[in-house]
């Protein structure tokens, strides 16, 4: 017998996928459970404001820290790769959309081999994890842990929007998750009683109070215990002190997209030429491990504001300030709002199966800051629609950069090199011109300035897509499940080759869905805990 700890379930990370599999796991007394977190409690009131996510993104706070390789298409650009380091991880951090993706996405998932991951099978998992306030019905759910609202922004921009869109051929949708995604809708998010729903509120927290779950913090993974082809458990530090931990049924990576097949690799599970190149013995060659990544690129087009907007005059620094507070203290307030209240989605071109672009909406300035009279003056006002690249061509990779656990991964990507996803982005710019150049827009438009309207021609454009684009933040499927020869997992979620090793997190995308990514990792770690803990799945959805 070995004197290491041991648990039933190791899980790495406590990002959105390890928050729901250790609730779900745990709800078995029976079954223990030790959570590993590198980073720390989220305690930061930043965090649980809604509006505070602007100050943790200037600061990179509770973040990795990564950053990509230069980018050869962009200029040699280096993309800012923001994951988060906390509990709770990137839901904690992001800019709480709720956006499931299209129906066609997961059928797709299927037809590529990963069954029971069609849009019938995953339906019951989205409707189990939420509590929506538009209310329960076939599409939506009204008994889970995490809460989705609808937008409450006041800003009649909004709705001039929404008219500009009808204008252009664009229709309105209810409710881009449940019955038509495609069309400009009212911005769904994360948010519950005036305060952020991350992972770690809506799953974590409650669960804590369990016997059966160990969470620590602080606690970064350094490689998998192997015996053979058979994981046993994770060797990591805590505060300076290494430590092992056995796993008696399986280990669970949950690190997310760069860090689980960065812990893969480091235990010898990975590309077999890549490993001996930096001094690791294979012990499985997968050659799929950290290939295949992927991650929606955006670009912002701004208009002058003459009129301004409500946003503005919220930044004044004693206003802001009492805000914050108010939001803090009680849930309620301007700064519990976000200045976005819409999405939208289109297909550019009619033979598409689900939509290839989409369109968000900034009622401000990107460059909003506090201000206050005769002390520093306010930002000119301007508002923004961004076109997303909903379904790259481009493929990139991660890698590391020595055995060294402590180093971070080497992120290439290959953004944009194909003459498609330029043509996709260009088209997303010109439906935005069109869309704000409309009548209804009239009374909130002034000049583009960005790009401006210099900037007509196709290589222009381009020359401007390249040299602007950054990350929409849903980078995904490096351990991807499927049948190919580059499939990490089967559908079950195991890794291939090993015994008691399961990857759960937005690596194990097959692809990308059509819009933010965090509501899927939600769904896959629901289902996955049934998976692991041999439950009955969810029946399939009927008639929708």
């Amino acid at each position: 017998m070995s004197d290491k700890a041991t648990y039933d379930y190791v899980i790495v990370g406590a990002g959105s996928a390890g928050c729901v599999l250790a609730s779900k796991l745990t709800e078995d007394p029976a079954v223990t459970v030790l959570l590993l977190e590198a980073g720390g409690a989220d305690r930061d009131p930043l965090i649980h404001i809604p509006l505070g996510l602007g100050k943790m993104h200037e600061h990179r706070m509770h973040d990795w820290g990564y950053d990509t390789e230069p980018v050869p298409q962009l200029g040699g650009r280096v993309i800012e790769a923001m994951r988060g380091k906390v509990l709770g991880g990137s839901s904690s951090i992001n800019v709480m959309a709720y956006v499931r993706g299209n129906r066609g996405d997961y059928d797709r998932w299927a037809q590529k081999g990963c069954t029971g991951w069609s849009y019938a099978d995953i339906l019951p998992y989205m409707r189990e994890c939420e509590t929506y306030e538009g209310g329960e019905d076939a599409y939506r759910g009204g008994k889970g842990p995490l809460g989705v609202e609808t937008a409450k922004t006041t800003d009649p921009l909004y709705d001039a929007w929404l008219e500009a869109g009808k204008d252009a051929g664009i229709p309105f949708t209810e409710d881009y998750n449940g019955r038509q995604q495609e069309g400009f809708g009212r911005s769904q998010s994360t948010t519950k009683d005036g305060r952020r729903s991350s992972a770690a509120v809506a799953w974590l927290h409650p669960a804590r109070k369990r016997p059966n779950l160990t969470v620590e913090t602080h606690a970064t993974a350094s490689r998998i215990v192997m015996d053979g082809a058979r994981a046993r458990g994770i060797a990591y530090t805590r505060k300076g002190e290494a430590r092992e931990v056995l796993a008696a049924r399986e280990v669970i990576l949950s690190g997310g997209v760069f860090n689980s097949p960065q812990l893969l690799m480091l235990s010898g599970i990975g590309p077999a030429d890549h490993l001996r190149d930096v001094g690791i013995e294979p012990v499985v060659d997968l050659r799929g491990v950290g290939k295949n990544l992927q991650d929606h690129m955006a670009v912002l087009l701004l208009w002058s504001r003459p009129k301004g907007g409500p946003f503005r005059d919220l930044m004044r620094f004693d206003r802001i300030a009492r805000a914050m507070v108010q939001a803090y203290l009680f849930g309620t307030g301007p700064a519990t709002v976000l200045p976005g209240g819409l999405h939208g989605f289109v297909r550019t071109r009619p033979e598409l199966a689900v939509p290839d672009i989409q369109f968000l909406f900034r009622g401000t300035s990107p460059k909003a800051h506090m201000w206050f009279p005769g002390v520093k003056n306010p930002f000119d006002e301007e508002f923004g629609m961004r076109p997303v690249l909903l379904h790259p061509e481009s493929r990139g990779e991660v890698l590391l950069r020595s055995a060294d656990p402590a180093e971070p991964v080497r992120i290439i990507q290959n953004f944009l090199s194909t003459e498609t996803e330029m043509a996709t982005l260009r088209r997303g710019v010109r439906i935005c011109r069109e869309v704000v150049e409309g009548a209804a827009m009239d009374g909130f438009r002034g000049v583009e300035t960005a790009p401006g309207k210099h900037v007509q021609s196709d290589a222009d454009i381009d020359d401007w897509i390249r040299r602007t684009t950054v990350t929409a933040h849903h980078p995904s499927c490096t351990c991807p499940m499927g049948i190919g020869e580059e499939a990490v997992l089967d559908a079950q979620m195991r890794v291939r080759g090993v015994e008691n090793l399961r990857v759960v997190d937005a690596s194990a995308m097959p692809d990308l869905v059509s819009g933010n990514i965090n509501a899927c990792v939600l769904m896959m770690a629901a289902r996955a805990a049934d998976l692991i803990a041999g439950k009955k799945l969810l029946a399939p959805a009927e008639g929708v």
